[in-house]
């Protein structure tokens, strides 16, 4: 009985105790829904060292990939909200309504937001073995003529990508396959061995590859060019100026997370957001980062949210 009555006494005494204490006691989680390599993995990892230097506590990072990002982020989703587990994810994040029939969470409702951390651009790529030099302006008449030789790599149900490659196909009067891969590394991987001919990809995660040769690349999609790739000409340039598709990723915590905690990490965040190896370091990634406090962040979400379902619209996205 003395025994009970301590282990009851030492539980309550945990309870009692700050969240950011209790969350030293064990690795904080950084859940990546997406397969590691990929722009999601590597952006987490960037901010995940420097959380646990900051915040005095160790950040580990977890790949959960699949079901287009919502394997992970349900699981964030049903995790305490006692600071020890969070969500690194992008903008599909908001997209999973859209494009799933079933998806076993709120994407907005069952999660606390923290901060966006970086935006990116995105390029549309091709395997140089099976697509023709040229720019846009040679692609479209190759792939009208045989659209069974240019199928698309995907990322994600409802990722930028899938949004983007929609759109250009749209734009372009295409109808081509469309292939859904458990994240951007595994997609870009068979567009580089050929398997698949083309696919609009985070910049940071095609431009090794782009400047390897063995990526070729047609457009950014977008409205400027990148500092980091300013040979790309966008795809306004090359007469299709309402394409325009930005890259966000951002964190999030559990429902429920006490505002102390999340505006601590959120602070930590916007910290390293300022710090210039880490700006280096996202510029690598073709990424620049975001500092924005939690309400920010917020009322940015409520506003995506909406304008997520009308690109579902427009793209004409049927839910799987």
């Amino acid at each position: 009985m003395n025994i009970s009555r301590r282990s009851l006494g030492a539980a309550s005494l945990l309870a009692a105790l700050p969240v950011a204490v209790r969350a030293q006691r064990r690795p904080v989680r950084i859940v990546v829904p997406a397969a590691p390599g990929g722009a999601i993995d590597i952006i987490g990892r960037i901010y995940a060292t420097r959380l646990g230097d900051l915040l005095g506590s160790t950040w580990v990072v977890e790949n959960r990939s699949g079901a287009s990002n919502t394997l992970g982020a349900a699981e964030v989703a049903r995790s305490a909200a006692d600071g020890l587990t969070y969500l690194v994810n992008a903008d599909i994040q908001l997209m999973a309504k859209h494009v799933m029939r079933s998806v076993p969470y709120d994407p907005v409702g069952d999660f606390t937001p923290i901060s966006r951390l970086a935006t990116a651009p995105m390029v549309l790529v091709g395997n140089p073995r099976s697509t023709p030099e040229g720019g846009v302006a040679a692609l479209i008449p190759a792939m009208k003529s045989r659209p069974d030789r240019f199928t698309f790599a995907n990322s994600g149900l409802g990722s930028m990508g899938h949004l983007a490659t929609e759109g250009f196909k749209r734009e372009a009067g295409l109808d081509s396959l469309v292939v859904t891969y458990r994240g951007t590394a595994p997609a870009l991987t068979d567009v580089v061995s050929g398997n698949t001919a083309l696919m609009v990809a985070p910049l940071g995660s095609a431009l090794p590859q782009i400047e390897d040769g063995k990526l070729r690349a047609y457009a950014i999609m977008g409205p400027q060019r990148s500092p980091r790739a300013p040979a790309i000409p966008t795809i306004a340039e090359q007469g299709m100026p309402s394409l325009d598709f930005t890259l966000w990723y951002a964190m999030w915590a559990p429902k429920g997370l006490a505002d102390a905690e999340a505006d601590r990490v959120n602070t930590a965040v916007q910290t390293i957001s300022r710090e210039p190896d880490i700006r280096a370091r996202l510029a690598e990634q073709g990424a620049e980062p975001v500092t924005e406090d939690r309400a920010t962040f917020t009322r940015f979400i409520a506003t995506e949210n909406v304008r997520s379902a009308k690109m579902a619209e427009v793209a004409k996205i049927e839910p799987e």
